[in-house]
């Protein structure tokens, strides 16, 4: 997608502040963190929400967990706790249109969160 910030991301035309990459999957921290660690974890697949799933995505999508959970370990705030979100569509917080996985920890979360 040619519009997509993070496709630009994935083909190097726009350099993150990457923390892990792999064939499948790039994690970078957010430019707007919202706790002390805050990385997005995203395919290098354009997905753009949650919605466009199916069953052929199933595999990716515990990828990027598992890439959460191997970068939170990386951070040190794998013992402590961290928090994982996915939003989807607008009202949910979604404003860029390629699915991302939120990793967020360094500080104690609050429920509900938002």
């Amino acid at each position: 997608m040619s519009n997509c910030l993070f496709c630009k991301f994935v083909n190097g035309d726009i350099k993150p502040n990457t923390v892990y990459e792999d064939d499948e999957i790039l994690a970078f921290r957010d430019i707007n963190p919202q706790a002390p660690t805050h990385i997005l974890v995203i395919p290098k697949q354009h997905i753009a929400t949650l919605n466009d799933l199916d069953e052929m995505h199933e595999a990716l999508m515990g990828k990027l967990y598992l890439a959460a959970q191997k970068i939170a370990r990386e951070e040190g705030i794998a013992e402590a706790g961290y928090r994982t979100v996915v939003n989807c569509n607008e009202q949910a917080g979604q404003s860029v249109f390629h699915i991302h996985l939120h990793l967020l920890g360094g500080r104690d979360m609050r429920w509900p969160p938002g």
